[in-house]
């Protein structure tokens, strides 16, 4: 079945947490591997080395990032956040009610936690933080420097979370399989923390290249976004919320010409093009699953304040990391398996048996694990805090990282776009303008990643080669970007 026919007629939700389910679990992205040949040729040549991710079958994360899907509030990320009975305190990025789903939305939640513990505990007490990640060294270095003694649980045998930098030599800098942005630079500090510790981030808010299934490069026209933009404010005057696929079905903003036009393009294909390479990637679910109401594809940005630019970090996100964790008492490779709490204190227990005890407790694991059982609380978490894990929604977003001997492609374009057609890379970072490497990044969202994550590494790259046949180019300058 074409793509664009199912996204067009699908109106109902698709058991997103079923499908994460079915996931065989697997802790890390998979390593660097010199491709094998696959049964399916392509123009493509075969890259030197490749790194993909599987976020959605990691155990530890269980998805990317959060987002709304229908029926959840922004106050429900803030009642998530809420300390319970001063004893429990959440950090994470589904917790932050600003930047949802952004490193400076979960770094900014652990200063917040840590701030709501130093209004309820004294100084000298123990306070456990489980997770790792930026939230949780965060929230551990502010206590730890303000007089608390301080430890950290972490799952994973590394720091980080879903900052995964990684540095080998198969590749001739460091690659983000995890965090790789900096978004809306004029609302955080985040790009300039990066600097001072030599850091490189780039400009990253050009518009695509986009090109059509036979390679064309086409303009986009504002079909598909008009379309969407139609849809949210039907949605806007319904009385409860409803999908954006709902909204874009029963709003009639979907019913567009299927008859492709001079370039091969329909109109009904930049409807897709608009979910497929926007809204897919933006929320990491899908649209069936994604609230009309509170979608980040609605315009919410108050006119008075100057969202900055988007920057891609050119390596080393997890240098911010380093000095987190520096002096921090760590317990790595080791799964939190219950919490309980009560007027006297806290108590972990650990999935080797293990037990540990603290005055009070950050928890910063993702809402992936929260929706799971692995983390059981004692007593159970209050309703406000359940409802909220139970109504946020938790995306998927992966990469395949492709490092090729020389460009096969002809584009100086950082950032490369498909319509039509059922690639299921629609989305490229082309890294030679950025790095001056012939590297490429392609990204895969929501439902096809989803679907892709339970597949080998030959069948994922043989799936992002052929979705990079557009690009390719018989006759390829020898630099298409430095000359």
């Amino acid at each position: 079945m074409k793509r664009r026919t199912f996204l067009l007629g699908s109106v109902s939700g698709l058991g997103l947490v079923a499908l994460t389910a079915c996931v065989t679990p697997t802790p890390r992205p998979s390593a660097s591997v010199t491709p094998k040949p696959t049964s399916t040729p392509s123009l493509v040549p075969k890259p030197a080395a490749m790194r993909r991710t599987s976020w959605s079958a990691d155990p530890f994360a269980r998805g990317s990032f959060s987002y709304p899907a229908v029926g959840a509030t922004p106050e429900q990320r803030a009642a998530l956040g809420q300390p319970v009975d001063d004893r429990l305190f959440f950090a994470g990025e589904a917790t932050s009610t600003d930047a949802p789903g952004t490193v400076q939305g979960a770094r900014d939640s652990g200063k917040r936690a840590a701030r709501d513990v130093l209004a309820a505990a004294s100084l000298g007490e123990r306070i456990a933080v489980i997770g790792a990640g930026i939230a949780g060294l965060t929230a551990a270095r502010d206590l730890q420097d303000a007089g608390f003694d301080v430890f950290l649980v972490e799952a994973r045998d590394r720091i980080g979370g879903r900052i995964d930098t990684v540095t080998d030599k198969d590749w001739p800098f460091p690659i983000e399989l995890g965090a790789a942005f900096v978004r809306r630079t004029g609302q955080t500090t985040l790009d300039e923390d990066l600097t001072d510790r030599g850091v490189a981030t780039a400009p990253f808010t050009d518009p695509p290249e986009v090109r059509t299934a036979a390679g064309t490069v086409v303009e986009v026209p504002d079909t598909g976004a008009q379309a969407v933009a139609t849809a949210l404010a039907w949605a806007a005057e319904q009385p409860t919320d409803v999908s954006i696929a709902q909204s874009l079905a029963d709003s009639g903003a979907s019913k567009l010409s299927t008859t492709d036009a001079d370039t091969g393009v329909s109109d009904a294909d930049w409807l897709d093009y608009q979910i497929t390479v926007v809204l897919d990637p933006l929320a990491g679910g899908p649209v069936p699953e994604q609230s009309s109401w509170y979608s980040d594809a609605n315009p919410q940005a108050d006119p008075d304040t100057d969202p900055g630019e988007d920057r891609i970090v050119l390596g080393g996100f997890a240098t911010l990391l380093t000095d987190l964790s520096d002096g921090i008492d760590m317990l790595g490779s080791s799964v939190v398996t219950k919490i309980a709490y009560s007027e006297a204190g806290t108590s972990l227990r650990l999935g080797t048996g293990e037990s540990l005890s603290a005055d009070r407790v950050v928890v910063t694991v993702p809402l992936g694990v929260l929706k799971t059982t692995v983390m059981e609380f004692d007593p159970p978490l209050p309703f406000t805090h359940r409802g909220a894990i139970s109504a946020l929604g938790m995306g998927t977003l992966d990469k395949i990282w492709l490092q090729f001997d020389k460009p096969f492609w002809d584009t100086d374009a950082p950032l490369w776009s498909t319509v039509g057609g059922d690639d299921d890379f629609r989305v490229w970072i082309n890294m030679v303008p950025l790095t001056g490497e012939p590297v490429l990044v392609g990204l895969v969202a929501a439902e096809t990643a989803l679907r892709l994550a339970e597949v080998d590494d030959d069948e994922f790259l043989a799936a992002a080669l052929s979705s990079l046949e557009p690009f390719y180019s018989a006759v390829p300058t020898d630099n298409p970007t430095t000359e």
